[in-house]
């Protein structure tokens, strides 16, 4: 066993049309701890096929005798008039502009908060923007610590009233509600589409289908133009059974996301829940999973709704936005997972990242082995966390406890923790725990029914609607200490630490009745099952005379005359180059991890108060993964501003005399040829919508990514927008940092569609390499040819 040493092997294997996941792991010399993906082969079920469902109860998966099966339940439809029998089909049916495979999507509303606002108001304005078309949800709950960078957060704040004032949106004050949850109480109704500009916009539950998109997607739809994409495949999530006494709804979502998050089954897929099991959730547990649903990489999803969500939507004054939603008689999907909630146990999903998911016993029998894995896999990314020293006194120990925002801060889960709390105290050691409720709606029902007593007689601390312990904003540990979050997400630096600097701190992510269970033991891991606790049963009463007397709702009425107001931080965007006809590119950084998340592309934390100002951010590019990037791409970028003031050096010439070598190209001039850099990533852009993440590389001269695969739509997208080329390539080995890369009638082959193009790897011998484009609408092969969105509607190529 010796050769085996921290080793971990993946099987994969298809048994009855299912896809079930087994993980070897070979962690000592004397252990060997066999463990099923996603803890058990009853529980999450992936099918390698499509599947029909018939009636909403009946699964025939895609094979040779499904035509039979179908024909015994009288079934002829074939599978394309059943995809339509899908809740997703009548929603997109409902909000498209194009033809059943390019869609061309018109939402509802739209909803920004303020990291994001101010750069999507700005290029809708220089779009040619004098009003916002639909309802756009302005709010405040990331940026309003005001104390970072003097007055600029809330010099943001201030600018955003003005501009819902002035183009008639709606402007939410800071601590009123984190973004979500202003909108599941106030917006999203059912057979809705919602698009906004944080990921995790997610309103599936309540009916709607909502989009975590960058914002050049929304300032689209500000211009009056369409969202469009190829029609994405459906995938059925069938839940059955109930959860267990002490499960949450965190705990249901990070099985999911660690059955499905690797294998990349649900990647820009929409994830549509039905099945017995949703009527035995109630509508904020349902919400508590259709929020993390981002973390699985999936497009959107939505549930069928029920008399549930009729009485949610009736308790906030909404009940003419409640219809029943649900499947077919026939309706086929193109992926298929069942979930058995009763055998869903409390889960952990340790550093850094929402997939890599152990139920808490599994940690507890294990924890000496698991960390030592866990620490080993982080080492390749530069991250020496220490893991180990939380496991002492016959225990896992953690350090602190946070339940809040649009998945934690629910009130089921705040509830269901002051349950266990009750009578109980966290102790006066080094262990802390907080909780940050939704909204202020949520807060005023936790005052009533006596929960914030509990909480404070038990020495947690009670504080307002805030997003930032989900990325990194406030509530720092200590360095290498622990902490557990009922939150959304838990990569590097989530917590706020800066490993560059010699810090480091974890987060583990569980649900708010594990969490609390923890708490009671004084921050010793427990699960919330292993507690006796009787849970209460409390309905909830929604005030709206909060939201009535402090948010400012202007929808539909612009009061054009209204001056926006600038702080001295808010700044316009930079002018971009359009897209030359001949390209030259020199990589700037290379990145070999398995996945670049946003965060590590332009982090998260205190960079958050400069988003307003796209220059100054900029500095803050990669400066977590490759401290040194802001210096190389500048580099490019003067090599550029030289060559159009007709200055070549020595080097560059030596560059041109390469390019000139090559056949057919040896009459281009360096008049011809833009300059601009590039980095490489295996898989770049997963989590957040950030726009940010794209934008601050083309301010700094970036012309194009290299990238083995992207992670998500919504980053590609923002690269798009940016004018910055998507390049795919299938071998790394063939590019290098600092390698120079010339594509010759760059500009014609994106206009022309070409399948592949050709580059050339300008070395000491000149070698040719391959890339793609990948899928491009004609509009985005537009925008990339202008030099980004901007550019695209100040020329004359904006078309309906």
């Amino acid at each position: 066993m010796a050769c085996y040493e921290k080793a971990y092997i993946n099987i994969l294997l298809f048994i009855t049309g299912e896809i079930k996941f087994i993980r070897l792991f070979f962690i000592s010399k004397t252990v060997l701890l066999c463990r099923v993906f996603c803890y058990t082969f009853l529980m999450i079920k992936l099918y390698e096929k499509g599947a029909w469902l018939i009636n909403g109860s009946q699964i025939i998966v895609d094979g040779a005798d499904a035509e039979s099966k179908l024909k015994r339940h009288g079934i002829q439809v074939s599978k394309e008039e059943a995809r339509k029998g899908t809740i997703s089909y009548g929603i997109l049916a409902s909000h498209n502009k194009g033809n059943e495979r390019n869609l061309r999507l018109k939402f509802d509303s739209l909803t920004s908060h303020d990291i994001t606002y101010v750069g999507i108001i700005q290029t809708a304005r220089a779009s040619g923007m004098e009003k916002f078309p639909m309802p756009y949800v302005l709010t405040n709950c990331h940026n309003s610590l005001c104390a970072v960078g003097g007055t600029i957060n809330q010099d943001d704040h201030v600018f955003a009233l003005s501009a819902a004032r002035k183009y008639g949106g709606v402007y939410v004050p800071p601590h009123l509600a984190v973004i979500h949850s202003y909108n599941r109480e106030m917006t999203a109704g059912c057979g809705k589409m919602i698009l906004g500009s944080d990921s995790h916009t997610r309103y599936g539950a309540l009916g709607t289908m909502a989009v975590g998109e960058g914002g050049g997607e929304l300032a689209k739809q500000l211009a009056g133009r369409t969202y469009d994409m190829a029609y994405p495949q459906v995938v059925g999530i069938f839940l059955e059974g109930e959860p267990a006494k002490g499960v949450g709804p965190q705990d249901v979502a990070l099985s999911i996301i660690g059955a499905v998050f690797k294998n990349g089954y649900v990647k820009n897929k929409v994830m549509e829940f039905t099945g017995d099991g949703v009527s035995k959730l109630s509508v904020d547990f349902r919400n508590g999973i259709d929020v993390m649903t981002t973390e699985t990489t999936c497009w959107s999803s939505i549930w069928k709704t029920d008399s549930q969500v009729k009485t949610y939507l009736e308790q906030r004054g909404r009940g003419g936005d409640y219809r029943e939603l649900k499947p077919g008689s026939a309706a086929y999907y193109d992926g298929f997972i069942t979930v058995d909630l009763s055998k869903i146990e409390p889960c952990i999903a340790l550093p850094f990242h929402p997939s890599n998911v152990y139920t808490i016993k599994e940690l507890q029998h294990n924890a000496k082995d698991i960390f030592a894995k866990v620490e080993e896999e982080n080492k390749a990314s530069g991250l020496n966390l220490k893991l180990g020293l939380k496991y002492h006194d016959g225990g896992v120990w953690a350090d602190q406890a946070i339940i809040a925002g649009c998945s934690g801060g629910i009130y089921s889960n705040i509830m269901a923790a002051a349950d266990i709390l009750k009578g109980h105290s966290t102790g006066n050691g080094n262990f802390s725990m907080s909780i940050y409720p939704e909204s202020q709606p949520t807060y005023l029902e936790l005052v009533k029914n006596g929960a914030v007593e509990t909480f404070l007689k038990a020495g947690v601390l009670v504080r307002e609607a805030f997003c930032g312990p989900c990325f990194g904003a406030g509530d720092t540990p200590a360095n290498n200490e622990l902490s557990i979050r009922h939150v959304t997400r838990n990569f590097p630096n989530r917590e706020g630490s800066k490993p560059g600097d010699g810090q480091i701190a974890s987060v583990a992510l569980m649900d708010a009745r594990s969490i609390a269970a923890t708490a009671v033991n004084g921050g010793k891991i427990t699960s919330a099952i292993e507690l006796n606790v009787k849970y209460g049963k409390y309905k909830f009463y929604f005030d709206r005379s909060i939201y009535d007397k402090r948010v400012y709702d202007g929808t539909d009425k612009p009061i054009p005359e209204t001056e926006l107001v600038f702080g001295p931080n808010i700044k316009d965007w930079p002018k971009m180059p359009a897209l030359p006809d001949h390209l030259l590119v020199k990589i700037v950084s290379f990145i070999t991890d398995p996945v670049t998340t946003t965060d590590e592309l332009i982090p998260s934390g205190e960079t958050s108060s400069y988003r307003s100002n796209p220059l100054k951010l900029a500095e803050f590019t990669l400066s977590r993964k490759d401290p040194d990037y802001v210096k190389r791409a500048k580099e490019v970028l003067t090599l550029e501003e030289q060559r159009r003031a007709g200055n070549i050096d020595s080097k560059t010439t030596d560059v041109f005399q390469k390019i000139q070598s090559i056949s057919g190209c040896e009459k281009i001039e360096p008049a011809e040829v833009g300059i601009g850099s590039a980095i490489f990533a295996r898989k770049p852009g997963d989590g957040s919508a950030r726009e940010q993440a794209a934008s601050c590389q083309r301010v700094l001269g970036a012309s194009a990514n290299f990238a083995l695969e992207y992670a998500t739509k919504r980053y590609r997208s923002n690269l798009i927008n940016w004018g910055i080329l998507p390049f795919l390539v299938t071998d790394e080995k063939k590019l290098a940092n600092g390698d120079y890369i010339f594509f010759a009638n760059i500009k014609k082959a994106v206009r022309e569609k070409a399948e592949k193009i050709t580059g050339f790897v300008l070395n000491e011998k000149t070698a040719e390499i391959s890339v793609t484009l990948g899928e491009l609408t004609d509009t985005e092969r537009q925008i990339l040819v202008d030099g980004c969105l901007i550019n695209f509607y100040a020329s004359a190529n904006v078309g309906d």
